[in-house]
């Protein structure tokens, strides 16, 4: 590929990453603990260790956020039956709540951001999106 393709690609990423942070604060909750509680929500109970591998974070930067959430009553601990040593995480009804506010504050942002973009565009920029992604992911 050539440079000017790369660097303008480059110069595109630092925009949309600097943009992108519309997400902040909307709903209550900042950008690290929507991601969590999505996660645990689409993916059920979940111990430290998945959360930090399903995200790409150390269990440090877990724990801490985690603390963070089960303090406001967003997840709870539950006990591993087998391990009395471990525990999972699962989203309370607040979190459920506090996720589903944010959620739709987030769609109505996008629904903003795309509206002057066709169906067909929307999907094809969600499927590079998509490519993008998985490449990142190794």
């Amino acid at each position: 590929m050539e440079d000017k393709n790369l660097d303008f690609i480059g110069n595109e990423m630092m925009t949309l990453i600097r943009r992108a942070s519309l997400d902040k604060k909307h709903g209550g909750l900042d950008r690290s603990s929507y991601t969590l509680l999505y996660h645990l929500s689409n993916h059920g109970n979940i111990g430290v260790k998945a959360l930090a591998e399903g995200l790409g974070l150390d269990t440090s930067t877990i724990s801490r956020q985690t603390s963070v959430l089960e303090h406001k009553g967003y997840i709870e601990r539950i006990p591993d039956p087998q391990d009395g040593r471990s525990s999972y995480f699962q989203i309370t009804e607040l979190g459920s709540r506090k996720l589903a506010e944010a959620r739709e504050i987030r769609m109505d942002r996008y629904g903003e951001i795309f509206k002057d973009w066709s169906p067909q565009e929307c999907r094809t920029f969600g499927d590079m999106l998509a490519r993008l992604n998985r490449t990142l992911d190794g």
